[in-house]
């Protein structure tokens, strides 16, 4: 998409040059000759981490490092250095190296780095990633994982190519719900699943615009702080405007995944994980109140369809968003009042909705009401959960547990694996790239999980890849 409607459709002509590359299944990761060696740390040693993105997000995710004790900040890194959301981050370590590339940083203290956290817009987060993988450098990156498809497949064959320690930044998946829903599953309170309902119903950044759009946004003068070009990475260019950036990139099919990319990850992981999901054979595009080619809609429900795994009954699992597009909920379902437990939204609270984000799973004994991030699952109605109580498996305290940023520093010291890595989180975050391809074709598309291509939507095969990198960013994924 370059200016208005008559040149995405232009563009789709473009791409159709990324029909000539390899097929998913048949393109894997290879670099040159030299073998690269993981970085280990020693049990009590402190990970050398550097930071890549520090404001915003990225800066929240360095507190939580730093408050774990176990590593030490080498390196600064953020392509809007000097900007105000940066100077907090700056100001705590006066001392440590700054740049405003990544690229550099590597070249420059590739050796001197053992991890790095990734807190960037969603389009940047592969390149960055590929490379410190490839450095043998271990990689704690926000969700979701990638921006594209086939982003996040070269990701989990680089995790196995270089044998590094990965771990998505969904770090519900470190808290009492991964713990229940892992203990349920295995003592068979939780089987027989076949219908799963999520919903985040919050207002979002893009809510209001104008979706009879013509055009992007206008060109506006670049902040002096900030490289454009780097920014952008290997996106098609697009003239600089402040709703690109500090968050608003969310909003945009070009730079990020909508709700969907953004909350998915703290309501569907455990779901997806312990029920085998894998990848759909069906995306099917239900709703989609304000469809435009530039940013997501308004509303969106999306149904995913799930085929059988082993004796696990085939699942649906509907999304939904928007303000307007509140999902059914089940007689029993109870208390809807805002939970203050759920963090906030793009650094503000979440204002209340009819529903708080969360889901809703269908088994065929079964209720359960769930929340997002680690929120524990509740069996419902209340007279059920009463009835099942004497026999629900006693679940582990997750006070025993290290929390998702010390299981990541962990891991690199060897102590324990992670729990998000790219093999867990790659396949969950490819989901949430098809419904985007969904979300943006307004489609029913059919899906083969083994070829990894749709068999009914040639189009929707393009945007697995999102067309051809700009010039200077191929490389990264060679690596």
């Amino acid at each position: 998409m370059k200016s208005n409607r008559r040149d995405f459709l232009k563009q789709m002509t473009v791409i159709t040059a990324a029909a000539a590359m390899p097929t998913l299944a048949a393109t894997s990761c290879s670099t040159g000759k030299k073998k690269v060696t993981p970085r280990k740390v020693k049990p009590g040693e402190k990970v050398r981490l550097a930071c890549v993105g520090i404001g915003f997000r990225g800066g929240e995710i360095i507190k939580k490092f730093e408050a774990t004790e176990l590593c030490d900040i080498v390196a600064l890194c953020d392509i809007n250095m000097g900007a105000e959301h940066t100077l907090e981050t700056i100001e705590r370590h006066p001392d440590v190296p700054r740049y405003q590339d990544f690229r550099k940083m590597f070249a420059e203290m590739g050796d001197k780095i053992d991890a790095v956290s990734v807190g960037t817009p969603d389009h940047s987060h592969f390149p960055i990633c590929m490379l410190a993988m490839s450095l043998g450098i271990n990689v704690y990156v926000e969700k979701p994982m990638a921006h594209t498809f086939y982003e996040c497949e070269l990701m989990m064959e680089a995790e196995k190519k270089y044998g590094v320690v990965t771990q998505m930044g969904n770090q519900g998946h470190s808290e009492g719900n991964y713990f229940q829903f892992k203990a349920w599953k295995e003592a068979g309170i939780i089987k027989n699943v076949r219908a799963v309902t999520a919903h985040m119903n919050n207002s979002r950044r893009w809510h209001g615009w104008d979706c009879n759009l013509q055009s992007f946004f206008p060109e506006e003068p670049v902040p002096a702080t900030l490289d454009w070009d780097s920014w952008l990475c290997g996106e098609m260019y697009h003239k600089y405007n402040k709703d690109y950036v500090n968050g608003q990139w969310r909003c945009w099919y070009d730079f990020g995944m909508g709700a969907l990319g953004d909350w998915g990850a703290h309501l569907i992981d455990t779901v997806h994980e312990f029920l085998e999901l894998g990848l759909p054979t069906e995306i099917n595009m239900l709703r989609a109140e304000g469809h435009n080619p530039f940013f997501f809609p308004y509303s969106s429900t999306i149904e995913f369809k799930f085929p059988a795994r082993g004796v696990m009954p085939p699942v649906d699992v509907t999304w939904y968003d928007g303000l307007d597009n509140i999902p059914p909920v089940p007689e029993g379902y109870g208390n809807v009042e805002l939970d203050p437990n759920i963090p906030s939204v793009a650094g503000g609270k979440i204002q209340p909705a009819k529903l708080n984000p969360g889901k809703i799973i269908y088994s065929d004994e079964l209720t359960f009401k769930g929340g997002s991030h680690g929120s524990p699952l509740k069996i419902i109605p209340e007279s059920k959960a009463k009835e099942w109580e004497s026999r629900l498996p006693v679940v582990p305290d997750e006070s025993n547990f290290s929390n998702h940023f010390k299981n990541f520093l962990l891991a690199c010291q060897g102590v324990e694996k992670t729990r998000s890595p790219f093999s867990v989180a790659g396949p969950l975050s490819q989901v949430f790239c098809l419904g985007v391809i969904a979300q943006q074709l307004n489609a029913r598309l059919k899906f083969d999980p083994q070829t990894k291509q749709f068999i009914n939507n040639p189009v929707a095969n393009l945007l697995l890849r999102r067309g051809i990198p700009r010039k200077g960013w191929e490389e990264f994924y060679l690596l």
